[in-house]
């Protein structure tokens, strides 16, 4: 049998709230952490103007000085989220295997800043004046292997890159590897930091963003018939993975078991996924049969929902073709109507969403959902509203047409079972 997976630590970095506690409050109470964001980005000649930054991070609070201004702004998150991570799982590090604990980072894009501002100093200076950190600011390997330098993880250590599901990819991939006997621990998620001339000119080009900057509050709004693109966010979510034995021999507090973990390819486009859903509901049905459960067992989807016209009903009809006739009777909801779409770190910080809301019994509401479209008619939560959770699935859909789901069992489901 392989060892049961269970999350210990929570480390969310998001524009609603850093740290678990911040994070849920705001994220119970329907808060928005999108704005305008010219402030901070220069987006003259871009026709988007909002975005979901974390406002007042300071990584000062978490780094070193001296290391911190080695670091890209991804990676900072990271090093971030990992640190409250540690902490919330009150693990003691002196008392592991570290050989034994292991790093799967997942990132979209990597040092996006640190290219941006080298490429420009360039430009205006001259090959002598680029960073000599360059290179290990931009690899997106560096966000694992500074985690692992800073805490002395001696574990297998690797980044995932898979576009908006990378930290899916990464959290379940660490799933496996403790299965299988691997690993004892790990820590798993992603981060990202994108909210750039650059990068918004990329979207913004393909169409890909919400131009909604009238009312940034309202631009995201997954499955809403008016919805017009993504909001692009920033930041990091980081969990503390442990075999269920692990856990359990140093008295940890236990917030749910990961059992499943479906990934699949939609092999169709590399941006629109396939219309039928069916990449979709290859990778939510691969995570409901590796956990030996079916669908009546699911009470709640934490989608991927990201507020693209194509997005929302691809997603619709892939959890009807998963579900069947269960689909309508689930509640669903999309947590980037109120943090934007952290790209290669949405993953991450929805598993701990979907997580907490688990653990306090209620499903935050999707906001902005005014227009209902006939293409999208599930249940998708249109208040916040108590809920037992007993199972629930996080799905990650990345360009490429590369999709993940996560399945997690409530504590009360892995006493039942042990």
């Amino acid at each position: 049998m392989p060892n049961r997976v269970v999350v210990t630590g929570l480390g969310p970095v998001t524009p609603i709230g850093v740290g678990k506690d911040a994070f849920w409050k705001a994220l119970a109470a329907g808060k928005s952490g999108v704005r305008n964001v010219e402030d901070l980005v220069d987006l003259t000649g871009i026709n988007v103007k909002i975005g979901g930054p974390v406002d007042g991070f300071d990584p000062l609070d978490y780094i070193e000085a001296k290391k911190s201004r080695r670091l890209d702004r991804s990676a900072q998150f990271a090093l971030a989220a990992t640190k409250l991570a540690l902490q919330d799982a009150s693990i003691d590090l002196a008392s592991c295997d570290l050989e034994r604990f292991g790093v799967v980072a997942g990132t979209g894009i990597g040092g996006m800043e640190t290219f941006a501002d080298n490429f420009r100093i360039l430009m205006e200076k001259g090959p002598r004046r680029v960073s000599p950190f360059f290179v290990t600011r931009l690899m997106p390997n560096a966000i694992g292997g500074e985690i692992s330098i800073e805490h002395g993880l001696k574990g297998p250590n690797f980044g995932v890159v898979s576009a908006c599901a990378s930290s899916t990819h990464a959290i379940g991939l660490a799933t496996k590897l403790i299965q299988s006997g691997d690993l004892d621990c790990a820590i798993a998620g992603g981060s990202e930091a994108v909210l750039l001339t650059i990068t918004y000119a990329g979207f913004a080009r393909m169409g890909a963003l919400s131009a909604r900057n009238d009312n940034p509050q309202g631009a995201s709004r997954p499955f809403d018939k008016n919805r017009d693109g993504f909001v692009m966010g920033e930041g990091g979510g980081m969990l503390v993975l442990e075999s269920y034995e692990h856990a359990m021999a140093r008295g940890a507090k236990i917030y749910a078991a990961i059992d499943g973990f479906g990934m699949s390819a939609d092999a169709c486009h590399i941006t629109s996924p396939i219309e039928t859903g069916a990449g979709a509901a290859q990778s939510m049905g691969m995570a409901l049969r590796s956990a030996g459960l079916a669908p009546q067992d699911i009470d709640y989807i934490n989608a991927h929902g990201t507020s693209t016209p194509p997005n929302d009903k691809v997603e619709t009809n892939g959890i009807k073709l998963a579900l069947g006739e269960r689909a309508s009777q689930i509640k669903i909801s999309s947590t980037k109507s109120q943090l934007g779409h952290l790209l290669g770190a949405a993953g991450g910080v929805e598993a701990i969403a979907t997580i907490l809301s688990m653990e306090h019994g209620i499903i935050p509401a999707t906001l902005n959902l005014e227009t209902p479209d006939p293409d999208c008619d599930l249940d998708y939560t249109l208040t916040r509203v108590e809920h037992p959770i007993h199972v629930a699935l996080s799905n990650s859909f990345g360009f490429g047409g590369q999709n993940a789901s996560l399945l997690f069992q409530a504590v009360d489901k892995i006493q039942a079972s042990s």
